[in-house]
């Protein structure tokens, strides 16, 4: 299950390698070279592998590349390869929704950053963190005409990497066509979970009905699916009907949506 060691190298960038995961094999041939010939100097490691000189000379000095330390900081904090039926995996789907339906994550940085609302406060989105042990901080709350944003003190564009190897969007989320396959991975307890959240961040609430209105700027396609979850997780009526969800007053409750 996402993410993997693959999918999070390929969230950075590199002037050298078109695939960075490529760089992640490379050094770690190198590395590997190096342990089994500890008198073996850049231009010999170099040789051997076919890599030139100049770029062993950084990675036998210690220098780790950008994707080998997000990978490296991942497994260290467990969020790589997660088992579905692990609560890992629940965490990160948790998460998952939160940002999808009530945050971002900037190409720039990576670091997801998530808004409380009418349904979902900032102890629920602090929580959805900490569940995979990361401590948040409150942004924007003294700043007039910005939303307050609840965002990770650290390891927090590691985190985003993972997120966007799931596949969350960085910058604006109105061109995402799909909701993420990692959402058809875990039991449909989490599933039910992911729609909850998704829905209390989304939905509108009525004052004179108790129907559940869910609109957002998304393709057909997105709408189709987050649906397609829906019916999954719910006996209650769901229709689609002009770029968004109705979610009916029995299937609100049956939800959990107040």
């Amino acid at each position: 299950m996402e993410p993997t060691a693959t999918s999070i190298s390929r969230t950075y960038s590199d002037r050298v390698y078109p695939d960075p995961w490529e760089k992640v094999l490379d050094y770690r041939r190198v590395r590997e070279y190096a342990a089994e010939n500890p008198n073996a100097g850049r231009v010999r490691v170099g040789r051997a592998l076919d890599l030139p000189d100049e770029r062993v000379r950084g990675w036998l000095k210690h220098v780790v590349p950008d994707p080998v330390r997000g990978i490296n900081t991942a497994i260290d904090r467990g969020w790589l390869d997660p088992d579905p039926d692990s609560e890992t995996a629940a965490a990160l789907v948790g998460l998952l929704a939160h940002v999808l339906a009530g945050g971002s994550i900037p190409a720039g940085n990576y670091v997801p950053a998530v808004t409380p609302g009418s349904r979902v406060g900032a102890k629920e989105i602090r929580d959805a963190f900490e569940r995979l042990g990361v401590e948040t901080r409150t942004r924007n709350v003294d700043e007039p005409g910005r939303a307050s944003e609840i965002v990770p003190t650290c390891d927090g564009t590691v985190l985003g990497r993972c997120l966007v190897a799931m596949g969350a969007p960085t910058g604006g989320k109105t061109s995402l066509d799909h909701l993420p396959a990692v959402v058809w991975d875990v039991p449909r307890s989490v599933r039910r979970s992911f729609a909850r959240t998704y829905v209390r961040h989304r939905g509108l609430n009525y004052a004179d009905k108790s129907t559940t209105r869910v609109q957002v700027e998304r393709p057909s396609s997105f709408i189709t699916e987050l649906r397609e979850v829906l019916d999954d997780v719910l006996d209650e009526s769901v229709t689609t009907a002009d770029a968004g969800l109705t979610i009916s007053a029995d299937a609100a409750r049956e939800l959990g949506v107040e």
